[in-house]
């Protein structure tokens, strides 16, 4: 399934389709700017594309000119109600102002926001959420239906087309999946606007991979979604992984897939410790191959037939393998070290 998408610009890239790109937000005290510009730096680093900063007053707009100097990577302001605090954003050079255009003010307010964003052609994303639901779509539908997550949506695009701006994105989160993913689903068929993807509130690492890989991976199998945020009641670096995982997962992602069998009374290797730690050891490895690591030769080797590089436990051994041919034994305490020498060469 192919959709169209307008594209947008944020800062140097553009949300067009053709690439997702993963986002992430910055968790240290906004008042905080040497912290907030380090964990910045970090989420580059780990591969963040696009970092977002809340502005909750203005002394945090502070953050805005010192992240851009360390990073290169786009910058989202997160606005909430006060529409100077937008203002200020859009003067300090931000790359996006997300903001939900129904809670600002009045439409001279509005307006003002739009008029800046477009003198620097700065993009809006409008950031519907179950949570904050306004209070006549809740008696209207019950409850945050996705026709009332969508319809909420509608007003705040409607505001700003209006004021014939047309430079937005979209996004309209649940911490329920299934109405986060049908409320999506329905958003794209009425709006061809770039579309970011997310749970919110999902939980802890545990829950929260689980839920936003089901939300956000049903969405971008059928072709919906331009950018991504896994959001995670833990450390931010952590969600950038999460989606890579994510992404890698459907073949829409770069670098080292693993694929390892959930073992059996077969296997005589310490597999699971073995399979943990070539995880570590290769996620950051940007090679676009399938890395395979199996409990058994028995059916090892066949299972794990098209993967790029692989091992399979023996009794004490390991055997590796490439494309589904063996290459030759090795002892098990030097598997690990066999395999990355492979992993290496290709």
């Amino acid at each position: 399934m192919s959709r169209k998408v307008r594209p947008v610009r944020v800062g140097n890239l553009t949300l067009d389709g053709n690439k997702i790109y993963i986002q992430s937000m910055l968790n240290a005290p906004a008042e905080n700017i040497d912290e907030s510009v380090k964990q910045a730096i970090e989420l580059e680093k780990a591969g963040c594309e696009i970092v977002r900063a809340a502005i909750p007053n203005m002394e945090a707009v502070a953050l805005i000119p010192a992240i851009k100097k360390n990073v290169s990577i786009p910058l989202v302001a997160d606005i909430h109600f006060d529409y100077r605090l937008a203002l200020a954003a859009c003067e300090a050079g931000v790359d996006k102002i997300r903001i939900n255009p129904g809670n600002i003010g009045s439409i001279d307010r509005v307006k003002a926001v739009v008029n800046a964003c477009k003198a620097k052609n700065i993009p809006i994303r409008i950031g519907v959420n179950s949570g904050s639901l306004e209070k006549d779509l809740l008696a209207k539908y019950g409850s945050p239906t996705p026709e009332a997550l969508v319809e909420s949506a509608k007003r705040h695009i409607k505001i700003l087309e209006d004021c014939d701006f047309y430079d937005i994105v979209i996004s309209i989160k649940s911490s329920n999946v299934s109405t986060m993913i049908n409320a999506y689903r329905l958003l794209a068929k009425s709006y061809d606007y770039p579309l970011h993807l997310g749970v919110t509130e999902a939980g802890t690492e545990r829950m929260g991979i689980i839920k936003s890989s089901f939300g956000i991976g049903s969405l971008l199998v059928d072709g919906i979604g331009e950018t991504i945020r896994v959001s995670l009641t833990d450390s931010p670096i952590k969600e950038i992984y999460a989606a890579k995982d994510i992404l890698k997962s459907i073949g829409k992602g770069q670098g080292v897939k693993i694929v390892s069998c959930p073992t059996c009374g077969r296997t005589k290797i310490d597999l699971i410790g073995l399979a943990n730690k070539v995880e570590i050891l290769t996620k950051d490895i940007e090679k676009d191959i399938t890395v395979a690591v199996m409990g058994c030769v028995v059916n090892g080797i066949g299972e794990a037939g098209e993967a790029d590089i692989g091992i399979a436990g023996g009794d004490g051994c390991a055997v590796l393998f490439k494309n589904g041919e063996k290459l030759y034994r090795v002892s098990e305490d030097k598997a690990l070290e066999a395999l990355m020498v492979e992993i290496d060469k290709l």
